[in-house]
């Protein structure tokens, strides 16, 4: 069965950086995009980055542009988020997503496969 294992959580101090990864399996992992997604506590999850299957493409939340950075290793079967910069606003909970498709989305409910989740605190 598919799985997604989010790791690289943790504390972390504003202007600091941070590399969140995503381990994937049981799936052709070249054919999936791939999404970031957070939940803050008592909010949304919200979009904050996505990956086209090739690693061509991108799209970024206003709020992270030039500050995150996704990739994509497709050998290693492995997504990443580095988040340069981070400000206190940036703590939640963090999702991977996949979905199989050329495309790239920002809406949650276009992905079918998701993580566990890994926490990140910014600290002020």
């Amino acid at each position: 069965q598919v799985q997604l294992v989010e790791s690289g959580g943790g504390l972390v101090q504003a202007g600091g950086s941070l590399r969140l990864s995503c381990a994937a399996s049981g799936l052709t992992f070249s054919t999936y995009a791939m999404g970031w997604f957070r939940q803050a506590a008592g909010k949304e999850r919200d979009f904050v980055a996505a990956i086209s299957r090739s690693g061509g493409g991108t799209e970024y939340a206003d709020s992270v542009k030039g500050r995150f950075t996704v990739s994509r290793d497709n050998a290693k079967n492995t997504v990443y988020l580095q988040m340069n910069i981070p400000i206190p606003e940036d703590t939640a909970a963090y999702y991977c997503a996949a979905r199989r498709t050329f495309a790239i989305f920002r809406s949650p409910d276009e992905y079918n496969y998701w993580g566990q989740g890994t926490q990140v605190t910014v600290s002020s």
